[in-house]
């Protein structure tokens, strides 16, 4: 069976190494999943005033979320914490309540920086959230990217065999947990947050 898993790109910058990184994902993905990008760049600033009349981009980024089978979120980490766009588009899928988007959604998160550590401190906040989201998550193996230009083709293809290797590796686990998360039967979801939590 072929699940359809929607990946977020957590930058806008259009030569963002974390698209990049994206595109040697979709690459190195199993046949068992097929991947199309969830695009985030049109959603405005959240605000609960505009929850019950959401604007086009809104509502497409929902739908987009919740037709997907599982999520992959491709993110840079900001000032040691989850990009604003990207932690917005979180928002905006939580919500209105009772309307959370990504409840019971299989969810992989992985990153690329130039330094050494890779994007471990806005993974490990974006792990908060989404277990608050009631999103299971791939626990291991993690992935911190440091992020070598020579390494990836414009294509996509990865030109080290060592990454290449590792990366997939990492999509082969996320889609083995793709098909755990699927095939169980998941308890109600407690994703849907009070309307003044996040205010």
């Amino acid at each position: 069976m072929v699940h359809r898993i929607g990946y977020i790109v957590g930058s806008l910058a259009s030569d963002s190494i974390n698209r990049v990184l994206a595109g040697a994902l979709v690459r190195l993905a199993p046949e068992s999943l097929e991947l199309t990008e969830i695009p985030i760049r049109e959603l405005p600033l959240y605000n609960r005033d505009d929850e019950h009349t959401p604007v086009a981009a809104v509502t497409a980024f929902k739908q987009a979320v919740e037709g997907s089978d599982g999520l992959l979120i491709v993110s840079p980490e900001y000032n040691r914490s989850i990009p604003g766009a990207l932690k917005n588009a979180i928002d905006w899928g939580s919500r209105p309540w009772g309307q959370n988007s990504f409840a019971r959604k299989p969810t992989g998160i992985i990153g690329a920086s130039t330094g050494a550590i890779g994007t471990a401190v806005m993974q490990s906040s974006m792990r908060s959230v989404l277990s608050f989201l009631d999103a299971p998550q791939l626990n291991a193996p993690e992935a911190y990217i440091t992020f070598k230009p020579d390494v990836y083709g414009a294509d996509g293809e990865v030109n080290d065999e060592s990454t290449a290797k590792f990366l997939g590796h990492y999509m082969d686990e996320y889609a083995a947990f793709v098909e755990r998360v699927l095939s169980s039967t998941l308890p109600g979801h407690m994703g849907d947050s009070d309307p003044d939590t996040m205010h």
